[in-house]
């Protein structure tokens, strides 16, 4: 019975969280949204996502599953983690933290944002401001 009611309490605030960023509660975003926060914090790409929706049996193709995943991140839900020109992690954790890259398998794991220090910031250019600050370390 408590499992049942932490799930439902969970997808309460998951569709509070989709209603409040103004995003329209359709079946295929709530489901990719089941998927996503179903769960323990993760890192995921578009294509593993979509690989999950396949299996759940989610009618959604991957252009959806793309869309879906830019909206849920310019609503704040997610966080972007390019890892190259050609390679995108959406990370369901948007603290403050950083990441490890393995090179050779592509897992990204997480790293306490109180773990790395920044020593020197230069200034940005004139008329800009730091929002903020992303480091990859790339581990093989």
């Amino acid at each position: 019975m408590k499992r049942a009611m932490k799930t439902e309490r969970s997808y309460t605030r998951l569709l509070d969280q989709l209603r409040s960023a103004g995003l329209r509660l359709t079946r295929q975003r709530l489901a990719l949204a089941k998927l996503l926060f179903g769960g323990m914090e993760r890192h995921v790409t578009a294509e593993l996502l979509y690989g999950e929706a396949q299996a759940a049996r989610v009618p959604v193709s991957l252009a959806t599953v793309y869309n879906t995943l830019h909206q849920f991140t310019d609503a704040g839900l997610l966080k972007e983690i390019m890892v190259d020109s050609g390679r995108s992690y959406f990370d369901t954790n948007t603290s403050h933290h950083h990441h490890f890259y393995c090179e050779t398998s592509g897992e990204l794991s997480d790293i306490d944002g109180a773990d790395v220090a920044i020593e020197l910031l230069l200034e940005p250019p004139l008329g800009r401001e730091v929002s903020g600050i992303d480091v990859i370390v790339r581990v093989k």
